[in-house]
């Protein structure tokens, strides 16, 4: 099966950059390479750094037609398939990732372009976690907090498969996804002692001690209602 001329210009170009370095190669040399001209390089992308990375907006055109349908109950897994959609496209890119990882750690100006990358999809998952919980109690910063800790998950996750440090990600993006959704749920109420008072003969002074022994330190300060203070 044949190649688009997009795929043979993103192999050509990983195969000149890891061999020759990025700075050294040029335009021309990647077209030359996968076989095409100049103006069908300038075609599919603005520059040689756009060849480096994933297509975004392709992807976050997805997460966002996945997250739009979802409601608030439903909030959770949406979250949980549209991160997953994102690791999921890495993964597919096998080597090519892992190349291009290598050179975001030493080419600022592919570094610089990932970094952006990453708001954008900070901002996309916080436009929908807004819409989710703008309406609770703190909900616009636990928004902000949810939106980012998806994202930390995610890239965490990430890096661990990119280095090698991992042969599930899947299933370690699902652990992370449990910390960082915790948020989303919003406060836990403490639990809180169920005192139950029986018509019994005990002595009241006792009746009293061990309700405030149930209450615990700093709740039992004041008349109680029950006695004397």
């Amino acid at each position: 099966m044949s190649t688009s001329a997009r795929d043979r210009l993103v192999a050509a170009a990983f195969e000149l950059f890891e061999g020759q370095g990025y700075d050294a190669t040029t335009v021309d040399e990647i077209a030359t390479l996968a076989g095409t001209g100049r103006s069908t390089f300038f075609r599919h992308f603005r520059g040689k750094e756009e060849v480096v990375l994933p297509d975004h907006e392709a992807l976050l055109a997805r997460l966002a037609d996945r997250l739009t349908v979802a409601s608030p109950g439903g909030s959770e897994t949406a979250l949980r398939e549209a991160t997953a959609m994102v690791l999921t496209q890495y993964l597919a890119e096998g080597e090519t990732a892992r190349a291009r990882y290598r050179l975001a750690s030493s080419v600022p100006a592919i570094r610089d372009r990932e970094v952006a990358s990453v708001q954008r999809y900070v901002r996309l998952f916080s436009q929908h976690v807004h819409g989710w919980l703008d309406q609770e109690p703190d909900g616009p910063l636990r928004a902000e907090l949810v939106a980012s800790s998806v994202v930390i998950a995610h890239n965490h996750v990430l890096r661990r498969w990119l280095r090698g440090e991992t042969d599930d990600p899947h299933a370690e993006l699902d652990g992370a996804l449990t910390l960082a959704l915790d948020l989303l749920r919003g406060p836990v109420a403490p639990e809180q002692p169920t005192i139950v008072i029986t018509g019994g003969a005990e002595d009241v002074d006792e009746v009293v001690r061990r309700v405030r022994e149930a209450l615990g330190p700093g709740k039992n300060q004041g008349r109680s209602g029950l006695g004397p203070a």
